[in-house]
């Protein structure tokens, strides 16, 4: 987790795919979409953005307007920490919903909710349950005291248990004081109408007990968008300095030790220019498993780097053999420190899958990593799977 300031506006070259739910919306707002051409060749209505307010991205993630987001640079090094920034965002969107879905799937089978069905056939609460968003507001509007008291009864056992927590920093005590406000307020108007209604009612205390269990589970998972936000980003310094290398000795061709060069920033810069113009670029993206009607997709994210690269065999079994090592007993920087001189900035990222499995298990995050070559293109194509 990172304490520093994230920037209001990110930087980058986004091409946003979107689903039918946001595609009807900005349609229904008289937005022009364009047609994008992305890494695989495919075409898909979306739109692009240079700068953009991660906020903004978030909305449109949690509302399921957004199925794939993608990136193209020549280099990522200079963008390292808006990459790592937008990664996280994505993989927080999705914790967020998840855990809504989570929440609500829960309320309806506490005893209260249960008891109230039985009573009231009529205003069932369950899963087939829609109460227009309307409706929803101003029944709220008019419990804000109700709210707030419940949101303190869920949240005082928790933060005192965050601050008496020796094996957190303080920056991290805050981190996660903040991180459990934020999910309950991405709680959806419908589990605020749940919660509201059965506040101080007989068995509501196994609702808060729920909630505050559930905001445990997920301060735990959200641990892994850090894991994955710095594997992504090493990943796609391992394909921008392959690129670089091999523009190197076509640029220098003659030259011993030409790899030497890239290290000179005017030279490197040369390079990347060359790279920018031939449109050897490296493509970074991130599909989302579904809109509101993905039934059991809602928590999928595939992570895709793809890379020209005429070594595909080579790059496949370099993945695979880095997934297979024995890591139980060396810490990341034991490896680090292990490489051969040269190698730490391009095999880091690839050792680092193994330390991210390992942590996807330890929250029950199903993790895989494939690599293949894309049909439609000559491309190697690095893919991870997450399901949260």
């Amino acid at each position: 987790m990172c304490a520093e300031k994230k920037k209001f506006i990110l930087d980058l070259p986004l091409k946003v795919i979107l689903t039918e739910e946001g595609t009807s919306h900005f349609l229904s707002h008289k937005k022009q979409l364009l047609n994008l051409r992305l890494a695989d060749n495919r075409s898909a209505h979306g739109i692009s953005m240079e700068h953009f307010s991660p906020s903004s991205v978030q909305s449109m993630i949690l509302l399921d307007y957004i199925s794939k987001i993608e990136i193209s640079m020549p280099e990522f090094v200079t963008h390292r920490q808006e990459v790592m920034d937008l990664s996280k965002l994505i993989v927080f969107s999705i914790l967020y919903k998840q855990f809504d879905r989570e929440i609500f799937a829960a309320l309806i089978q506490c005893d209260c909710v249960r008891r109230h069905n039985r009573l009231n056939p009529s205003s069932l609460l369950d899963e087939k349950t829609q109460i227009p968003e309307k409706h929803l507001r101003a029944q709220l509007s008019m419990k804000d005291n109700v709210i707030q008291q419940a949101r303190q009864a869920i949240l005082d056992p928790v933060w005192k248990s965050i601050m008496a927590n020796t094996d957190y920093s303080p920056e991290e005590k805050n981190i996660y004081l903040l991180m459990t406000e934020k999910f309950l307020n991405r709680l959806s108007l419908m589990n605020w109408y749940i919660i509201t209604k059965f506040y101080k009612a007989d068995g509501f205390s196994e609702i808060v007990t729920m909630l505050r269990q559930e905001l445990a589970s997920y301060m735990n998972k959200s641990k892994v968008a850090e894991y994955i936000s710095v594997m992504v980003m090493e990943l796609a310094l391992n394909c921008e300095n392959n690129n670089i290398r091999k523009e190197t000795k076509i640029l220098y061709q003659g030259i011993e030790n030409s790899d030497t060069l890239i290290f000179d920033p005017e030279i490197r810069a040369k390079i990347v220019q060359e790279l920018e113009k031939k449109h050897e670029l490296v493509f970074l993206s991130w599909t989302l498993g579904g809109g509101s009607t993905a039934i059991g997709k809602q928590g999928l994210l595939q992570i895709t780097l793809y890379n020209k690269d005429d070594e595909f065999q080579e790059v496949k079994e370099n993945i695979e053999s880095k997934m297979a090592a024995n890591l139980s007993k060396k810490s990341l920087i034991d490896f680090y420190r292990q490489m051969p001189d040269g190698q730490e900035g391009t095999d880091l990222g690839l050792y680092y899958l193994s330390y991210l499995e390992d942590a996807c298990k330890k929250v029950n995050v199903k993790f895989e990593s494939i690599v293949n070559q894309s049909s439609a293109s000559d491309l190697t194509v690095i893919n991870l799977k997450f399901n949260f």
